[in-house]
């Protein structure tokens, strides 16, 4: 018998994967079809095993071996080896389609309506008691939902939610453009942080242009509370002289407490020895804290009973705030 009649003639295009079909079979179909042929060193029984008819795979595999320039198997009547070239092929085949089984695996864990991730971001002054509340009360109901967690400043989270590394993200101020979607949720007092030896710590309120004169520690460029701070002076009639920059609030309330200035803060959690914190009682010293998200991208089952469950705490998304400092006035 002839060489040519002993082979088995395997060419044209493949099927499409068959319902049910693995990660690895949707997403690299022909790696997936040369492994199972190289697997059973047999066309039939792989065509089988894959659900696919067997003339389907046949043409696949010669589409591959075109694609690439190698014969990939030898052909034996029904049967089929592998070339030297097909064997390094395979190595490289297999840990691809591991990889890709993997990749799929994760997402479809990343998307369970249950067991699902949220990638969060957050400032850092709510870190300390709001955003554990939250997901303390979320998990309630979604107790095996899991969170990647960022705490960072208001610009670099946006950054984060446009490459698409958050999927919601609370943040001050509230953002306006166009690429996100945001939502306002809840508003907290600022005020007017001085040493507890400062002319004014005798004070429980103040305008904020009684402060023009001060030397100011404030957060870095960049961060919600430097841009928030800019403005409010600018209604009060003045530019701040800045003294320090820093990127914490309770390291600004240490500067503060060392005499190297005054601060337009939030609330602390906790009261913090050697300061008086004043209400600011012109202009309205607030920030409000929203929820944004990236316009036009879909939400995964956990996100979006995530985002359900913090659009529905507007107006109570902040725990109740302590009361401003400040020492007991004499008469």
């Amino acid at each position: 018998m002839s060489p040519s009649r002993n082979k088995k003639d395997i060419s044209v295009t493949p099927g499409a994967p068959p319902p049910g079909a693995t990660g690895a079979l949707l997403l690299t179909p022909r790696l997936a079809q040369f492994a199972a042929v190289a697997r059973h060193e047999h066309v039939t029984r792989a065509a089988h095993e894959l659900g696919i008819p067997q003339s389907s795979l046949s043409r696949s595999l010669a589409r591959l071996e075109a694609d690439l320039g190698v014969a990939l198997f030898a052909r034996h009547g029904r049967t089929v080896s592998l070339t030297t070239a097909g064997r390094t092929f395979l190595a490289c085949a297999e840990r691809a389609l591991a990889a890709a089984e993997q990749a799929a695996e994760a997402v479809r864990s990343d998307a369970d309506p249950a067991t699902g991730k949220v990638a969060f971001g957050f400032l850092h002054t709510l870190g300390w008691e709001t955003v554990p509340e939250l997901l303390r009360a979320f998990r309630a109901d979604h107790p095996r939902v899991r969170f990647s967690l960022v705490q960072n400043y208001g610009d670099a989270m946006l950054e984060r939610l446009r490459a698409g590394e958050l999927d919601l993200c609370l943040t001050s101020p509230v953002p306006d453009a166009p690429d996100l979607v945001a939502r306002r949720l809840d508003e907290q007092r600022l005020r007017l942080v001085v040493p507890d030896d400062h002319r004014l710590a005798t004070r429980k309120r103040v305008r904020l242009a009684e402060a023009a004169g001060e030397s100011f520690v404030t957060l870095e460029p960049g961060y919600g509370m430097r841009r928030i701070l800019e403005t409010l002076c600018a209604e009060a009639g003045f530019t701040p002289r800045i003294a320090f920059e820093g990127e914490e609030a309770e390291t600004i309330r240490g500067l503060v407490a060392a005499g190297l200035g005054v601060a337009l803060l939030p609330p602390p959690v906790f009261p913090r020895p050697g300061v008086v914190e004043l209400t600011v009682t012109a202009p309205r010293a607030v920030r409000e804290i929203g929820l944004a998200w990236q316009a036009g991208r879909p939400d995964t089952p956990p996100v979006a009973a995530f985002k359900k469950f913090l659009l529905g705490r507007r107006g109570r998304l902040l725990r109740a705030e302590p009361a401003p400092t400040a020492p007991q006035e004499t008469a």
